[in-house]
């Protein structure tokens, strides 16, 4: 049993073809009929717990009939059905419609239009259940059911969680229904050319206290708090737009996604930090939140910064085997449901590798996108117990190389971002045994010590500076040594616990391009083999090669292609611009993740199929997929950073525009860059870089 952020995420029903709503730490799983079915994986989730496992809605004892799904936010749907026609008649007069937002709770407005010429009469029931299992136990298909206990008064349905009475659900209608243990029901009269309508609450209760549903009767979903949330972001964010409309419409996604995944920490004066995503993950993760506040940082510097502080504040301070934490780890996930003691050791867990040097790196990317300098000074001293983290826990044999190893057997057996138990594995498919060195994390890890050195500069400390990037120095080229296979050119993925080569061909590799701790010799023979038909599958670059042993593209890690994964390769790629074949190599990989977004209604999923596209001519879906996932909602981002050749220096004044855009981008426009105080606009077209309100005192660098 892996009940971490490890392997496929729920078995029992699935989430494959789910409508997933989500706000903040709040989101609702359901079909397309906005039916959320007994015995699947659906529900609507708070505070890491089910709070409804049934939500039916029946017409006249029916399941209505879909028609369509429409949801312009990530946090609310529209649901258009009709009443299955009856027996004897041609067609159906009868307009459903449902109108769900979730904010702390859920509000379904259900609609009854009558499209016929005579009054058409109407039983229509929900069906709702809550049985407040712990968000782990439905990821695994281990939902129950029968915790609840039920009180019925006049008007509303009132659950309570039997093992922990302080949790409950009450459900309530602005129209008086008539209520039965488990149900609600009405019946109702709709004139020709009329309409019926009633709004429903679910509002969880914690300790007997409702929560506040931030959204008033009849409040249309744009001035709802959620909807002014999100404009507010829109606000503030930079506006992306391309000459490409699927482009465009991609980036519009991601904002919207991204601006419904921040999580607002109220006790901290409203800092803001990303949920790695929905449905499972809509929580603090270490390496997803950080890599998703890196992407995003083209829009927003203060999400980055707010999750940083939010990391910084639950940093690694003992040893505890149980949580795997150690002083100066940065955690993996922090949970707070019923079981989240029996599944964690408690609320957080500290078992990654790569989140701790993931954080220094980024550090030094904030500071560079202008955030304040006294908020980066206070973050140094956590960087600086990461790197002793680094150099004490993670280099647990003292070669130079950071391993992991779980502490018990709670915790992931993987603990790169390949975390799945057979995610690292040889040529022939054998799996890597314990200590593991993985290639990227050594490339994170000679990031985060050039980027402290960076640091160190900036605020008069030039020994340590150097200190640093003597170190940065020595790793590369024990790093070259030890992992390059030179009979293959490739980097292995692993060194396992014999400081043997774990020899597979994976995605891997990319990630160390974008580290930089590749040497441009090397460089030259990677770009050959991701090149290759065994790496690209044609929509985004495959975990693994499809020659080697494990490979399988219908799995988690060993053969799908994970968008996010893609996007940072092809970063690695544009650092090594001057490599032949790597700007072309980054153009098709670019090209076939926006097809794949195309193909997935505009928003990529985690990761889907790795299947050549020369046998499917679309993306073939994974069945259990998040979606909207962070890091691949964010990944669009750094596409367009990456062919930007994008990098602002605020504390220099200068800001680096080196463009290598795709033909089919056309202009590129960035509105309302904020990079520190300054708030200037950026148009690129071709190899033309222009900017009608850089400062004075800026350097703007083209070639």
């Amino acid at each position: 049993m892996t009940p971490l952020n490890a392997g496929e995420p729920a078995t029992l029903g699935g989430a494959g073809g789910a409508i997933t709503l989500v706000e903040g730490s709040t989101f609702c799983l359901s079909d397309r009929v906005g039916d959320v079915e007994l015995g699947t994986s659906h529900g609507l989730f708070y505070r890491d717990a089910r709070v409804v496992s049934r939500w039916e809605l029946r017409v006249d004892g029916h399941r209505p009939e879909p028609l369509s799904v429409l949801s312009p936010e990530a946090f609310t749907a529209r649901f258009v059905l009709r009443r299955p026609p009856r027996p004897g008649a041609a067609d159906s007069t009868l307009l459903v419609v449902r109108d769900r937002l979730v904010a702390d709770g859920l509000r379904e407005t259900v609609t009854l239009e009558n499209l016929g010429r005579e009054p058409t009469a109407v039983v229509l029931e929900l069906h709702a259940e809550g049985d407040f299992v712990d968000l782990f136990a439905v990821k695994e298909g281990r939902g129950g059911h029968g915790r609840a206990e039920v009180l019925v008064t006049d008007n509303e349905l009132l659950f309570t969680d039997r093992s922990d009475r302080a949790r409950g659900l009450a459900v309530t209608s602005s129209e008086l229904p008539q209520v039965l243990p488990g149900s609600l029901s009405w019946r109702v009269v709709v004139p020709p050319g009329g309409r019926w309508r009633t709004e429903i609450l679910a509002q969880p209760t914690m300790a007997n206290q409702r929560a506040r549903v931030p959204v008033r009767p009849g409040e249309h979903y744009g001035a709802s708090e959620p909807g002014r949330k999100i404009e507010a972001w829109r606000d503030t964010a930079t506006k992306l737009t391309s000459g490409d409309p699927l482009l465009t419409a991609v980036l519009q996604r991601t904002e919207s996604d991204l601006g419904a995944l921040r999580i607002h920490d109220d006790t901290r004066e409203g800092r803001t930090f990303v949920a790695a995503g929905a449905p499972w993950f809509m929580t603090l993760f270490g390496r997803d939140s950080l890599l998703t506040a890196w992407m995003a940082l083209p829009l927003d510097v203060g999400l980055a910064l707010g999750t940083m502080q939010q990391l910084a504040e639950m940093q690694g301070q003992r040893v505890d085997p149980l949580t795997e934490e150690e002083p100066g780890r940065i955690m993996h996930e922090i949970r707070r449901g019923p079981a989240s003691g029996q599944v964690l050791g408690g609320e957080v867990y500290y078992g990654t590798v790569d989140a701790t040097p993931l954080f220094v790196m980024l550090l030094a990317q904030v500071r560079r996108w202008g955030a304040d300098i006294e908020a980066v000074r206070a973050l140094l001293p956590a960087a600086d117990a990461a790197l002793e983290w680094i150099e004490r826990f993670g280099d647990r044999d003292g070669d130079g190389f950071v391993e992991y190893q779980r502490a018990t057997d709670r915790g992931l057996a993987n603990q790169g971002w390949k975390d799945s138990f057979d995610g690292i594995n040889d040529s022939t498919g054998h799996l890597a045994e314990a200590p593991i060195a993985l290639c990227e994390v050594q490339g994170y890890v000679y990031a985060a010590l050039t980027a402290r050195a960076e640091l160190a500069e900036e605020f008069g400390e030039s020994a340590l500076a150097i200190r640093l990037r003597d170190r940065a120095a020595e790793l590369r080229s024990k790093f070259a040594e030890a992992f390059w296979i030179p009979e293959k050119g490739w980097y292995a993925i692993a060194l396992d616990r014999r400081k043997q080569r774990v020899d597979a061909l994976t995605s891997n590799i990319g990630h160390c391009l974008w580290s930089g701790i590749v040497s441009d010799e090397h460089a030259a023979r990677i770009v050959e083999n991701l090149s290759t038909p065994q790496m690209d599958s044609g929509f985004g670059l495959r975990t693994l090669a499809s020659d080697m042993g494990a490979f399988n593209p219908m799995s988690y890690h060993n053969g799908s292609v994970w968008p996010h994964d893609t996007a940072v390769a092809v970063a690695g790629l544009l650092r090594y611009r001057h490599i032949p074949g790597a700007i072309e190599l980054a153009t098709r990989l670019s090209d076939g993740l926006l097809d794949a977004a195309a193909a997935f209604g505009g928003r990529l999923p985690e990761l889907f199929c790795g299947f050549p596209r020369s046998r499917f001519p679309a993306p073939v879906p994974y069945p259990t997929s998040c979606s909207p996932q962070a890091w691949a909602s964010a990944a669009p981002l750094l596409l367009v950073r990456s062919f930007l050749g994008l990098e602002p220096d605020v504390p220099h004044r200068t800001l680096t525009v080196l463009p290598h855009l795709p033909e089919r981008w056309g202009r590129v426009e960035l509105t309302d860059l904020r990079l520190g105080g300054t708030v200037l606009d950026l148009v690129v077209d071709g190899v033309q870089v222009g900017s009608s309100n850089l400062p004075d005192d800026w350097k703007l660098i083209t070639h």
